[in-house]
This record gives C-alpha cells, structure tokens and sequence, in this order.
C-alpha cells in the first residue's frame, strides 16, 4: 500500500503544476474585471486580428474563419500562445501569470502551515461561498432569453453514448476529480477524525452532495450556453467548449453581453478562485499528510519549513505552465502526469485493499468502527464490481495515451513518459502489499 501511497504523491504533485495555473489565470481575470466595461466586449483592441467577429457584427466576404472578442483575448492577451510555436520555443514567461500564480501559492502556504485546523477555518469560506454564488448564477441563468434552449439540451440523453467506453472513461475521471478517492484528499482528511466517526454516513453524504452539485453546475452551464447560442446564432454544441475554454472564452463571452457585466464577472471568477482554492487546499493537505506520518521526525515536527518547501517546490514545478507555450506543459502535467495514471491508481488501491489487506478484514474493521457490518451489496461492489469496472477502464485508458503518444512530437513522448515514469514506478504490483499501516502513505 506504501507504494501506492507516494504514485498517489506524485499524482497530486503534478497536479499541483497546472491547476494553480489556472486560479492564477482567474485571479488575473478577477483583476481585469473590475472596469466598468469588460476588456473581452468587444473588437478593435491590439491584441485582436481579422480574424475577430463580435456579436451582431456581420462578418467579411474574405473572414472565413472567426474568433470572438473573448476568445482572442483569453488565447493572444493573456496566454499570447501565438508567441509560441512549441515545445522548442516555449515564448518566455507571461510575467503577470507568474506573479498570480506567486500570489496564489503565498495564499495556499498561509492557509495550510499551522495544520489542519487553519485550513479548516479557510475552508468554511471556500466550501461554502462558491454554493451561495452558484445558486445566484443559476436564477440569472435560467431568467436569460435561450436558457431553456440550452437546459433541454442538457437534459436530453443520447441513447447511443451509452455504448461509448470514452464516456465511461471520462465519468470516472470527472467522479476521481470531483470526488477525490484518486488523490487520497478522502483519507488524508479523515485521518484526523475520532476512530469510531461514522465513515459510512459521511461516505454516502459526501457522494450524494458531489453529484448533485454537478447536476447543479450543468444547469448553471447550459443555460447561459443556452443564451450564448442564440445571441450568435447557432446550435449548443458548436458554441460549447471543454476545460478552460468554456471557463476563459465560452462563459465570459456570455457574461461580457448581459447587462450588469462587471457585477457577474466579478462573481463567477471569485466564485472559480474559491473553488479553486478548496481544491488545491486538500490536494496538497494529503501530501502533507502522508510524508508527515512517514516522516514524523524529520518533517512531522517542523511542518511550517516543509510546507514552505513543498509550496516552493510547487510553484518552480508550474512556473513553465506561465509561459507562452504553457498549454503545451499543461497537457503533459494534465495527460501524462494526472487523468491517466490516476485511473491506474486507484485500481491498484482497491487490488491492494481488497485482495491484499482483505475485503473481509475491512469490512470488520468498518463494523468495529461505526458499529454497523457493510451488507452483502457493498463487499460485492468492493471485490468484483469496482475492480471489474476499473480494469476495463484501464485498459482503454492505457490504449488511449498511447494513441495520445504517437499523435504527439517525440519531445512530448519523452517528457510525457519521464512524467508518468514516477508515477508508475511508485505503484508496481510488487508493491501492494508492503505496508497496510499506514492509511495514506
């Protein structure tokens, strides 16, 4: 389990490099917004080019392709990756990311280095407000001409998907991201209850409350697409965009022509930061945790120096995510570093704690606990289905990043494959079953 344990390391480490990019990239977004007229409304600015067509423009003769306000302003001012041609010219850094970026990692360290109950205490307001803030978006949302476009949309299941392994693959990334079981968040953090919490009533609450949250989130989404469709004139799925596309070009195009502009930019890239933050706040927590129970002599006993030196480790490890060609070192982190051996990870978890440690140990254990013994429905999810299910998707998920390797240059294979090497070699099978002390590392 040891070994598992630092694959599950390295996974929050890479992914420490390219998610703090982004709530850098939203701090410097919150920052732009607070102007009386959004910088990405319109055209004419000297960032854009021909190929920049604003809503109710009519475009030339000779533009066939286009571009919106926000779209270049996301991809030519604040990426400027146009700058880069790739990964042998990265473009230098972007210096404004690189000081939000260095602004986010000053809040981070201050938020995590007296423990558990200081990150606590920041977490009442970074768990909580992005709820207040969502609901708010939601009734602007749904009060928007074309929202109920965009809701049907998003309510009407495409049968055929259904038979579609990428679609199954991507719903466990979204569960292992959302959730956290991939990044050991979930055992870090329950460490620190009493022995006998009811693990099993948190265990269904906090999944409850995580999927309905996304169910919530998509209503948030496909309205304003919804409304962003029908201002251009064209169908959902030509305006809808993935990743940071629908967060920095998508939703502020939206946002920059609805009345009030400013008042909902401002709210949804704070509502971001704090989502953001939340995150990255137990991503890092289960490092912490893990080498402080492994180490509690050298580094247990001097948290505050290395939490200082994993922030600054963290932050040298993102630094080339704020270049110009930082997109490219993104995918790498993203692709190599995180989605996909994470999916590995968390098979070899459950390998480990099911056949190694015993299903039926930890079913014992768990009635010791709460008092309560797991029904027959649980140990079969446990033993067959949830193996069964992550092989399958290991499987098409190892075939995947190898079509990935070979649509990419060589440099990509090299450095993707020296990002997934730590990974790998931190959870061979070989390792499973060194260590079942210690939950986490």
């Amino acid at each position: 389990m040891k070994g598992v344990g630092f694959a599950i390391i390295f996974i929050n480490m890479y992914m420490s490099f390219f998610y703090n990019t982004v709530i850098a990239t939203a701090f410097y977004y919150l920052y732009s917004s607070f102007t009386l007229t959004l910088p990405w409304v319109s055209c004419g600015n000297p960032w854009n080019d021909d190929k920049c067509l604003a809503i109710g423009q009519t475009p030339r003769p000779d533009q066939n392709l286009t571009e919106t306000p926000a779209s270049q302003y996301y991809t030519r001012y604040v990426l400027e990756s146009y700058k880069s041609t790739g990964f042998h010219d990265m473009g230098g850094l972007k210096w404004e990311l690189s000081v939000c970026l260095m602004f986010v990692f000053i809040v981070v360290y201050f938020s995590l280095w007296k423990g558990i109950k200081g990150s606590g205490k920041v977490v009442w307001i970074t768990a909580t407000a992005p709820y207040a803030i969502l609901f708010c978006l939601l009734i602007r949302g749904l009060t928007l001409p074309g929202a109920m476009m965009g809701v049907t949309y998003y309510l009407t299941p495409v049968p055929s998907k259904i038979l579609e392994i990428t679609v199954w693959k991507e719903a466990a990334q979204q569960i292992f991201f959302s959730l956290g079981p991939g990044f050991g968040v979930l055992l870090a953090l329950a460490s620190y209850n009493p022995f006998h919490n009811n693990c099993y009533r948190d265990a269904i609450l906090t999944s409850v409350i995580n999927c309905l949250t996304s169910f919530l989130a998509g209503f948030v989404i496909f309205s304003v697409l919804g409304y962003l469709a029908l201002k251009q004139g064209k169908p959902i799925e030509s305006v809808a965009k993935e990743g940071s596309g629908l967060v920095f070009e998508v939703y502020p195009e939206a946002i920059a022509n609805m009345p009030w502009s400013t008042l909902w930019a401002l709210i949804f890239f704070f509502m971001l930061i704090t989502l953001g933050l939340d995150s990255t706040f137990g991503g890092l927590e289960s490092i912490i945790t893990a080498l402080s129970d492994q180490f509690p002599g050298k580094l247990g006993k001097h948290r505050e120096k290395f939490v200082l030196g994993l922030i600054i480790c963290c932050f040298f490890g993102a630094l080339p995510t704020t270049t110009r060609g930082g997109a490219f070192m993104e995918r790498i982190y993203a692709e190599f570093g995180t989605a996909n051996p994470m999916i590995i990870v968390v098979l070899l978890e459950t390998l480990t704690v099911c056949y190694g440690y015993g299903f039926k140990r930890l079913r014992d254990d768990i009635t010791e606990m709460i008092g309560m013994t797991p029904g027959l429905y649980w140990v079969f999810c446990w033993a067959f289905l949830g193996p069964a299910f992550l092989v399958v998707i290991t499987c098409f998920s190892i075939r995947d990043l190898s079509l990935l390797s070979r649509a990419q240059t060589a440099w990509m294979c090299i450095r993707g494959g020296r990002t997934s090497w730590p990974t790998a070699y931190s959870s061979p099978p070989s390792s499973g079953y060194r260590d079942t002390s210690c939950s986490v590392s």
